[in-house]
């Protein structure tokens, strides 16, 4: 089968994972419409291409916190990649290394931090926390993720509870006895989501602080009110992101929420984007938004569901020359010419 585009992924992936992998992997909250808008938000922006540019010579790299990566696409964090390929996220580390981009790894990952570092060692990685009760547990993983050579600890703040997702809860998703959550073994006997901490405030980025010098970057900020307040509490930087569509059903998109928090933050701190993209377009459009990066969850699991390692480097492969093709025929040589005057939304 010949893999042309993102969703040549998502077909086989539907195919050929377990049913209950490819809901929990596919799922929204309540009725999805947030999970599906961050795909349509994107065709509403249209371009306003520039002709006669000069393209001979394309610079597609860009910097996060001051680390160079090839092109402005990284893999989100996103839970249980054994659910999709045998060797887990030792095969997203060791993709993300060989494209020279950044890999986040998720709290729920079911290989240890140790075994992802060893897989891939030199390669740009951060490490995704959820804040348990047990703080105890929290401190040592964001203790244990610096002194494995992490570069950013990424605090991811909408999920005081987990949405509610209708398959999962009819197929009555759990991990296959198999696979372990590796960083909490042994932390906890009962499910692991029921012990994420709903008390957390902006306090405990103080805490965070404390334990760690690592960047901070908050995953999951979707208005201006809590952009100000992350700029106001420290933090490097700032995803936008509404997890997926898997949280708050009825949220805005996250393309739509990344102009307003643009505004807000006024360059003090670096903004990322997650959710809906597809294709290298619409890299181009969240960068022209103002994005500095944007990350893949799900696609990132269709390629490894694919072919492992090889697949999601493939996915990585075909958003980076779409980004290219895209930026050459908008009329942009390097990603510093990408700006606001490039975009413009459709009138409804």
């Amino acid at each position: 089968m010949s893999m042309v585009c993102l969703s040549d992924f998502e077909a086989y992936a539907k195919k050929y994972l377990p049913k209950i992998a490819w809901d929990f992997f596919a799922a929204g909250a309540d009725d999805c419409s947030t999970r599906d808008e961050n795909i349509l938000a994107y065709k509403r922006i249209h371009f306003r291409p520039r002709m006669l540019r000069d393209v001979s010579v394309m610079d597609i790299r860009t910097k996060l916190l001051g680390a160079e990566i090839s092109f402005p696409v990284g893999i989100a964090p996103t839970g249980f990649h054994q659910l999709a390929w045998p060797d887990g996220e030792k095969s997203t580390a060791r993709a993300a290394k060989a494209m020279n981009t950044c890999y986040i790894a998720s709290t729920y990952s079911t290989c240890s931090l140790e075994e992802i570092s060893a897989a891939a060692p030199g390669g740009l990685r951060w490490f995704q926390l959820y804040i348990h009760r047990n703080r105890t547990v929290s401190q040592q993983l964001v203790q244990k993720a610096e002194a494995l050579g992490f570069q950013g600890l990424v605090l991811t703040v909408d999920l005081p509870y987990t949405g509610k997702r209708r398959d999962d809860i009819r197929n009555g998703f759990r991990l296959p006895p198999h696979m372990k959550l590796k960083n909490l073994e042994g932390a906890f006997e009962v499910c692991e989501m029921s012990l994420l901490d709903p008390s957390v405030t902006w306090n405990d980025i103080y805490w965070l602080r404390s334990l760690t010098n690592l960047p901070i970057i908050i995953k999951g900020i979707l208005t201006k009110e809590d952009a100000e307040l992350a700029v106001r509490h420290g933090v490097q930087g700032i995803i936008v992101s509404n997890h997926g569509g898997r949280q708050l059903d009825g949220g805005p998109a996250t393309v739509d929420a990344l102009v307003e928090v643009v505004e807000a933050v006024e360059g003090r701190v670096e903004v990322y984007v997650d959710g809906g993209i597809r294709q290298g377009s619409d890299v181009l459009k969240a960068l022209a938004l103002g994005a500095k990066c944007v990350f893949i969850g799900r696609p990132a699991l269709w390629g490894l569901a694919y072919k492992g390692e090889e697949g999601l480097q493939e996915v990585l492969r075909i958003l980076q020359d779409e980004f290219h093709l895209s930026m050459a025929l908008a009329g942009c040589a390097r990603v510093s010419e990408i700006g606001r005057h490039l975009v413009q939304f459709s009138k409804l």
